[in-house]
């Protein structure tokens, strides 16, 4: 564990990060926040399709600004990361506002770039406790959400990728709220933010303090274990011992340094996805208990690659449970297989069309497009443009003439 204790020294924030951060000296995309760790600012990032600038705008409650019929009543309500947040496109290119434009309603944007499936949750009992409640509520899973569940602090899971790309102004992932196994009872439990305050957010800059929180945390330990250039081993008695909760294979003496690293990652999946199905669980019995509907929409890289590949994919645990337990569902794997079919490109062809990292403008309007008709029929009433209004109708044939099809 010395390779681990020096890792955590070595990934702790400056003074000046913190400053950053909480006094806005240098701007950033992100304020904190006392239960989720942080919730969207006002940005300018020069991240945008075409090195084009990103101008993300926020209201008083945290949300994304929408602009599209914001003045009539709301009750669609989304949370997630991201790929909810709509990163790298400006307010007006999000796939909420495109969804908003075409069912003559507002479909509110909560999403925040780094959070998990379980900091989504609590993001999603914050807001829903205020006058910004809405009956119709959307949480999406993308990539490691459900990894991220699990972390104390996701800043300590991707100080080398700040490090490399010199993203040193960018807290992303200070301490929230979280999931964690308790080794003793045998069940996930969750942890509250364990820095409150703004002020105490200059305690992560102390290695002493900082190794002592994270040392036994077993889900950063096997995020950064498989980088070989850490060199990390993980508790191996614990990964075992969390193997044996989940009732699946641990990590046997005579696997080789890969072998054990994939046995580990097989591991860490099951764990992650567990507490995925914790957090659907604990967001649908709000939702029931509350008169409101829950969909979860599923979209991540990693299953892409497995289906495209192998058909198969790591989160087939959390398919199988929203269709056993008859949850809404939107799956965006599938839609993209069944579009890249379509074409006779390279998946990197193809992959330039809808992303720039997240999800370009083009990419937005593709996934509003493909997920309307599953909100459609899940709206009750329809929205406004997909119900039967009397009136006349205009029939252009005679004005289109010849360009009529």
């Amino acid at each position: 564990m010395d390779n681990f204790e020096k890792y955590i020294r070595n990934s702790v924030p400056t003074k000046q990060d913190i400053d950053n951060f909480l006094n806005k000296n240098v701007i950033t995309p992100w304020q904190f926040d006392s239960e989720v760790g942080y919730v969207l600012d006002n940005a300018l990032q020069n991240d945008g399709v075409d090195n084009s600038i990103s101008l993300q705008s926020v209201q008083d409650n945290g949300t994304r600004t929408s602009v599209v019929y914001a003045d009539k009543p709301g009750r669609i309500n989304t949370y997630g990361n991201s790929f909810t947040q709509c990163a790298q496109v400006s307010d007006n290119e999000t796939w909420q506002e495109y969804l908003a434009a075409h069912f003559g309603e507002p479909v509110r944007n909560f999403g925040v770039g780094g959070h998990g499936v379980y900091q989504a949750y609590r993001r999603m009992l914050q807001n829903e406790s205020t006058k910004d409640n809405a009956k119709y509520m959307i949480l999406y899973i993308w990539g490691d959400d459900h990894h991220r569940s699990l972390l104390r602090s996701r800043f300590f899971a991707t100080s080398g990728w700040n490090m490399r790309n010199k993203r040193n102004n960018n807290m992303h992932g200070c301490f929230w709220s979280h999931l964690e196994m308790d080794f003793n009872q045998g069940c996930l439990v969750e942890e509250e933010q364990m820095l409150k305050t703004p002020e105490s957010l200059y305690q992560m800059t102390d290695p002493d303090l900082m190794v002592e929180a994270l040392r036994d945390d077993i889900a950063l330990q096997m995020t950064v274990c498989p980088n070989k250039e850490y060199n990390i081993t993980p508790d191996m008695e614990k990964i075992n011992q969390l193997a044996e909760i989940l009732e699946i294979e641990g990590v046997a003496g005579k696997l080789n340094a890969d072998e054990q690293r994939k046995r580990v990652q097989h591991i860490f999946d099951k764990y992650a996805l567990s507490a995925t199905k914790y957090t659907i669980k604990k967001a649908q019995d709000y939702a029931a208990q509350n008169n409101k509907e829950l969909m979860v929409v599923l979209s991540c890289p990693r299953v892409l690659r497995e289906l495209m590949n192998s058909g198969t994919r790591y989160d087939q645990d959390i398919v199988d449970y929203l269709a056993q337990k008859k949850i809404r569902s939107f799956d965006m794997n599938q839609v993209h297989i069944d579009d890249f079919a379509c074409f006779n490109i390279s998946f990197e062809d193809y992959a330039k069309r809808y992303w720039v990292g997240h999800y370009n403008p083009t990419g937005n309007h593709f996934f509003a497009y493909s997920i309307k008709n599953t909100m459609v029929e899940w709206l009750n009433p329809k929205p406004i443009t997909y119900r039967d209004i009397d009136q006349s109708r205009i029939d252009f044939k005679d004005y289109l003439g010849e360009y009529h099809v």
